[in-house]
């Protein structure tokens, strides 16, 4: 029996972030198709976590696809990231992307800032 070679990313993209990705993309009608997440310093807790559309990619990008959707990020930002979850949450208190870090070893109230 072949079993098809997979390799997990090194970060997990959920279907709801994917599905979220794909309304927004298609809403906007641009030619920025991609969500690139990167990590910058600053914030309350050191990090801070950063989101923006776009439509190229870097040559140091580590790509994520998911439904459809594409994820970057870039070489730096992967240090920080590897081993999380993007996933988008829509709840009583608002809708947003949300970043399951195992590597952040405190965070802000908000969730969108750092430290490591």
């Amino acid at each position: 029996m072949n079993v098809p070679n997979t390799i997990e990313p090194p970060v997990k993209l959920t279907d709801s972030a994917a599905s979220r990705i794909n309304v927004i993309v298609n809403d906007m009608k641009s030619d920025k198709t991609m969500l690139r997440v990167a990590v910058n310093g600053g914030g309350c807790s050191g990090f801070q976590y950063s989101f923006d559309l776009e439509n190229t990619t870097n040559a140091d990008d580590t790509v994520i696809e998911n439904q459809g959707a594409t994820l970057l990020i870039d070489s730096i930002s992967l240090l920080y990231l590897a081993g999380a979850e993007v996933d988008y949450v829509n709840d009583l208190i608002g809708a947003a992307f949300q970043i399951k870090n195992p590597n952040a070893t405190a965070s802000c109230s908000c969730g969108s800032s750092f430290t490591v």
